[in-house]
């Protein structure tokens, strides 16, 4: 069969790099903070409150902001949020005190929380859900291939000017995304003049309808859904050590491994150009093979890393432990993936929004907790990392355990739906 382009791919292009950006907006930080902690003669705890305290709004703004794009839809949100964010990026690398990098890094946070809600919602409006998996696994590879660039560019940055234009620096680029995403980017397929009737058809906007008049999302009865719950859960536990590990692998490579600067840079780099991969391969996984039971892969996902954590732990040397850390990202990867495509297909479109920024709260709820408990870890330690990696492998084996709770078969998805406050798609009793 003969591809054809479709206005929806270009949609996730622009996701794509609004993703990109904002991973790479959002992972700088972990590679910057130990050359921002010789300037300012931080801590550990006090590396890991800078590195918190996005997380602290961007958590506390999840549920807020899934509503939000209920409401409004991810139009306005996307363009609201990347502006928001972009500016207090650049006004990072402005800070001149510890006090002064948390409230910017707090009100950073609040931006930020905008568009992961706004995001996933476009998918599942712009998608058929056939296609939502493929689609949330290609977006998603920005989370990999953020972590994975950062520590390549505040390497390269770092050399020529210092770590503060590793931050001023991504303001262009930033208000480029946002006016591309304003222009590209509406609540719905039937909004766009790119569209074509045969695409709709596609797509099946009938069922889709974003605008204001489709209704209010019924928060009270999705957080009732025992999917979303244990979806929050796992990602919870889940998050702990999978931000623990993106926050402080750059720091470890430098202190535990003893890296100069340019191999942290290119070695803390691999584990994240692999998972990469890993985002394409499960989104075809699961909408080939696991549509009815995507749960399964976020079990198998979390069993494999927890492996090589503990492996990681105990590695001979630095190549060694960049090798297991990469292989237990891989499987990490495939289980966030998962995660997050589960309340895109299980529920209507009417309330993906509020649905992901509630189950993203819980894993931004971990990503503020990790790197203060890792921080913590490391203080009363002195600096011992192979209890932080021990404390990884449990949050693993724990998420495991809960992922196996996440019902996602279709012969429930109609309660689910209308649990969730919705009336049922035809698509979804048809899809998983």
């Amino acid at each position: 069969m003969r591809f054809r382009w479709r206005h929806r791919y270009l949609v996730l292009l622009i996701l794509f790099a609004i993703y990109l950006l904002c991973y790479m907006d959002r992972m700088i930080m972990a590679a910057a903070i130990p050359f921002i902690a010789s300037e300012f003669h931080l801590s550990a705890m006090e590396m890991g409150g800078i590195l918190s305290a996005f997380f602290f709004s961007y958590a506390l703004c999840q549920i807020p902001a899934g509503l939000l794009a209920d409401r409004f839809g991810p139009r306005l949100m996307t363009t609201i949020g990347i502006t928001w964010w972009t500016i207090f990026t650049a006004l990072t690398g402005l800070c001149n005190s510890l006090g002064l990098m948390l409230v910017v890094r707090v009100a950073f946070g609040i931006g930020e929380a905008l568009f992961p809600p706004a995001a996933f919602k476009a998918l599942s409006a712009w998608f058929p859900k056939r296609e939502v998996g493929r689609a949330t696994g290609l977006m998603m590879t920005t989370n990999a291939l953020g972590p994975a660039l950062a520590p390549l560019f505040v390497a390269a940055v770092m050399a020529a000017w210092g770590w503060r234009a590793i931050f001023t620096s991504l303001f262009i680029p930033g208000v480029a995304m946002a006016v591309f995403g304003w222009i590209y980017i509406r609540n719905s397929p039937k909004d766009s003049k790119h569209v074509l009737k045969i695409e709709l058809e596609e797509i099946g906007t009938s069922e889709k309808s974003l605008s204001a008049s489709a209704g209010k999302a019924d928060f009270a009865g999705l957080v009732k859904t025992p999917l979303v719950w244990w979806c929050f859960v796992t990602l919870f536990v889940f998050s702990i050590a999978s931000w623990g590990i993106m926050s402080w692998f750059p720091t470890y490579l430098l202190k535990a491994r003893g890296l100069s600067t340019g191999r942290m840079g290119i070695m803390a780099s691999v584990p994240f150009l692999v998972g990469t991969i890993a985002y394409c391969i499960t989104g075809f996984l699961s909408d080939k093979f696991f549509r009815n039971r995507r749960e399964l892969l976020v079990v198998l996902g979390c069993v494999v890393a927890a492996i090589f954590a503990y492996l990681t732990a105990h590695a001979e040397t630095a190549e060694t432990a960049v090798f297991f850390q990469t292989i237990g990202y891989f499987f990490s990867t495939m289980a966030g993936c998962s995660l997050y495509t589960i309340p895109n297909v299980a529920l209507p479109n009417k309330v993906v929004g509020s649905a992901i920024g509630f189950v993203n709260a819980a894993g931004q709820l971990a990503g503020f907790l990790s790197p203060l408990i890792v921080g913590y870890i490391l203080t009363r330690t002195n600096d011992d990392f192979n209890v932080v990696f021990h404390l990884f492998v449990g949050c693993f084996l724990l998420a495991s355990v809960s992922a196996w709770f996440i019902n996602t078969r279709t012969d429930r998805s109609d309660s689910l739906a209308r649990s969730a406050g919705a009336d049922v798609p035809v698509q979804n009793r048809t899809a998983g």
